[in-house]
């Protein structure tokens, strides 16, 4: 594995760990040259699932650009990377246990934005507002009143558990 900050030929596993579900293994890893230490995934090679975009075009599904998308979503936000990936992982491995060939973008995104909403609602808000391409402020406040009313009823939900204990 070549150093990504001198390219060195040879670099040095410090830490090997397999995830949650065993689909990949996360290595730490040292350039013996600049000492700089970086991180690698390696993943099974499975059968190219293919993503439907919206105007019909078809990509390779790309772990990367969920993960990108993420990171922007929160950004200065309380959520570390850790986090992210988990999250990132979870998807993929949902969408592989689900989806054989092909999957729609916006089958991705939804799960992507479930998965926000639980996690923080301003990422989310940040998410939807790209994902579903607000065109004005109307949209934003529609979506800001949906949090709203799930906050609501989470509070309802609540309250009522401690009464009824």
């Amino acid at each position: 594995m070549r150093c990504p900050s001198c390219s060195h030929k040879d670099t040095n596993v410090m830490d090997s760990r397999v995830n949650s579900d065993g689909t990949s293994i996360r290595r730490r890893r040292k350039c013996p040259k600049c000492e700089e230490r970086f991180t690698t995934y390696e993943y099974v090679e499975a059968v190219p699932l293919m993503v439907v975009k919206r105007d019909g075009r078809r990509q390779a599904f790309d772990r990367t650009r969920v993960l990108n998308g993420l990171i922007k979503a929160c950004e200065k936000r309380p959520i570390g990377v850790e986090q992210i990936e988990t999250m990132v992982d979870d998807i993929e491995h949902t969408i592989r246990k689900k989806y054989d060939r092909e999957i729609f973008s916006k089958d991705i995104g939804e799960m992507v934005m479930a998965r926000l909403s639980d996690l923080d609602e301003v990422a989310y808000v940040r998410f939807a507002s790209v994902y579903r391409q607000f065109r004005d402020v109307n949209q934003f406040m529609n979506e800001l009143q949906m949090i709203l009313s799930k906050n609501k009823i989470k509070k309802l939900k609540k309250q009522k558990a401690r009464v009824s204990k």
